[in-house]
């Protein structure tokens, strides 16, 4: 085979041009996949938050309320449901109480299919101890 024909041939490009084609559908494929879950993920943490938040929420200390009327949270009750509410469903979080408010913080690990990971998201939701009914206004 002569030496120039060799260097200026363009035998196999066809091939580098499908290898590079193809990682990059799955680099596309791994972020379409992987980016849903977490989004799906995402959204399961907000939820967890939000219900656990409601569960601490109702940890309302019984005798500051019938002797005053205001919603107070009892710190320990408070946490205890919040807590409960997060190991039914198998998961933990942070438990943050101040006077009526309730915050939880939940953390989830999101497995990968195709891309490094696993994702970590964090959710944080707060909700109000009130007494008597609230409705939301759309």
């Amino acid at each position: 085979m002569n030496a120039r024909r060799f260097l200026t041939s363009e035998e196999g490009s066809v091939s580098i041009f499908i290898a590079v084609l193809g990682f990059a559908f799955i680099l596309a494929a791994g972020l379409a996949i992987d980016g849903g879950r977490k989004l799906g993920g995402l959204s399961e943490a907000r939820e967890l938050a939000d219900n656990a938040a409601r569960a601490c929420a109702q940890g309302v200390d019984q005798a500051i309320y019938r002797d005053t009327g205001t919603p107070t949270l009892d710190p320990t009750n408070a946490t205890n449901r919040a807590d409960s509410y997060l190991n039914a469903t198998g998961n933990t979080g942070t438990v943050t109480i101040s006077d009526t408010t309730c915050t939880v913080t939940v953390t989830l690990s999101i497995p990968t299919r195709f891309l490094p990971g696993p994702f970590a998201v964090s959710a944080t939701e707060s909700a109000d101890a009130v007494s008597g009914t609230e409705s939301a206004t759309p």
